[in-house]
């Protein structure tokens, strides 16, 4: 038996906009059709509301330490996530990790509308999603790294990956200079939301 979704159970006095009404009305679509549930509905909710950019940090400062790790991780992601007990459904989008090296810097935008890897990094900031970012990181990308404090030497290649609804994609910042003595705890406080999006490095310590 499935239990029904209301409006009125997401509006709580406050407007809503178009898109978040189009969402409450497909909820209750699915739950009328014994698709779904509103629990699971909700469960599903928490579930990306929970995921934070601290999830990333671990799987950066994990690769960073543990080079057998890094090669999995590269090439299967989501095995290697699952070595860490991060789950990746099978009918999410494919996660494809890049690795930041001396010779190439990614960086990542989704120029159609926000794709982004929310199992890892939660939600997208406003400015991922903005029209301004989309379009100037795929004909300037140095330029909008520059704002963020980013300056590449200019022999180090930029390649700007586009996500998808099919693939997302991580960035595996270079570990800083200087950290060879401290422990992966201590690493994963150096890995910022933006350097895993790649407009920044990770930080120095």
């Amino acid at each position: 038996m499935t239990t029904a979704i209301h409006v009125e159970d997401h509006v709580h006095d406050q407007p809503m906009s178009e898109v978040a009404l189009r969402s409450v009305a497909i909820e209750a679509l699915l739950a009328e059709k014994g698709l779904l549930t509103a629990d699971e509905v909700r469960r599903q909710v928490d579930l990306m509301d929970g995921r934070t950019p601290a999830d990333g940090a671990r799987v950066v400062a994990r690769a960073w330490v543990d080079d057998s790790f890094k090669a999995r991780l590269l090439a299967d992601s989501r095995s290697a996530l699952a070595e860490m007990g991060i789950a990746i459904p099978e009918e999410t989008p494919h996660l494809v990790v890049v690795e930041n090296t001396d010779d190439v810097h990614n960086l990542v935008v989704c120029t159609l509308c926000s794709c982004y890897p929310r199992m890892l990094l939660g939600r997208p900031p406003d400015w991922y999603k903005s029209l301004a970012y989309r379009s100037r990181a795929v004909s300037d990308p140095r330029g909008v790294m520059a704002e963020f404090g980013t300056a590449l030497p200019a022999d180090i290649r930029v390649d700007v990956l586009d996500s998808t609804a099919d693939m997302r994609y991580l960035v595996l910042p270079r570990r800083p200079e200087g950290t060879e003595g401290m422990s992966e705890d201590e690493l994963t406080r150096l890995v910022t939301r933006d350097s895993m999006i790649g407009v920044t490095d990770a930080l120095t310590p």
